[in-house]
């Protein structure tokens, strides 16, 4: 594998330290209409996961991290599970015209085939036949 155009990590990277200021500016830019989140990020060398946290933050929302639980989950671990709810099996009929649909190009040339669906096996024999 050829590295001379990857940037790789140097050896002891620490996590970057951002200020209040410069996090405030991402997140107006996010803001702004028609910006995507992830094109911000990219464009300021940031991780996308990383700026999405911050405008969740900025909008008061809870952002659940590796050690902490989710409200939705944490509400949820406190009722009982749901009980399993069985549904009936729903049988979908075949298509009415079921085909196989063949297009062969040869150049400026086209040819399609259509063949029955309930003959697939008299399909590929026939292909095979051709085929020699």
């Amino acid at each position: 594998m050829d590295t001379s155009q990857i940037n790789l990590p140097s050896p002891g990277r620490r996590r970057g330290r951002y200020s209040e200021a410069f996090r405030a500016q991402i997140v107006g830019a996010c803001e702004e209409p028609g910006v995507s989140t992830a094109a911000v990020a990219l464009a300021n060398g940031l991780n996308a996961n990383l700026v999405r946290r911050w405008v969740a933050q900025s909008r008061g929302e809870e952002v659940a991290g590796p050690d902490l639980v989710a409200p939705a989950q944490a509400a949820g671990a406190a009722s009982a599970a749901p009980a399993f709810v069985s549904l009936p099996m729903v049988q979908l009929a075949a298509p009415a015209a079921a085909e196989i649909r063949l297009e062969l190009r040869s150049g400026a040339q086209m040819l399609t085939l259509y063949w029955p669906l309930s003959a697939a096996g008299q399909c590929l024999q026939a292909l095979k036949d051709w085929g020699r």
